[in-house]
């Protein structure tokens, strides 16, 4: 029993470890959200802050400050749902695919 819980510990210890690993990878993780066929893109880190706004000056029109608010929100919305997406594919290279419940990611 207690060789066990010897080997679980080490098993627990190189989970932590490869955690780790993956936030660190994470962070320098770049992906892009673009909404209005490009004029407007959005770049964020594998932990879903954004690091980064392009915005096309043709989309800018001060007649329809509305729409480029709805571009940058469709922008932000998209590189959001990648980095959920590299999350994900992430975590369970770590996990190895297992689904345990209670895990989630620290961010």
């Amino acid at each position: 029993m207690k060789g066990n819980m010897g080997n679980m510990m080490k098993q627990v210890q190189k989970m932590q470890e490869k955690m780790a690993r993956l936030q660190e990878e994470l962070e320098q993780m770049e992906v892009e959200g673009s909404s209005g066929g490009g004029m407007v893109k959005v770049t964020a880190n594998g932990k879903g802050d954004v690091t980064g706004l392009t915005i096309d000056p043709e989309v800018v029109d001060p007649e329809d400050v509305e729409m480029l608010q709805d571009l940058i929100l469709a922008a932000v919305s998209q590189a959001k749902e990648k980095s959920q997406e590299a999350q994900t594919e992430q975590m369970s290279e770590v996990t190895g695919g297992l689904n345990i419940p209670g895990l989630n990611l620290p961010f």
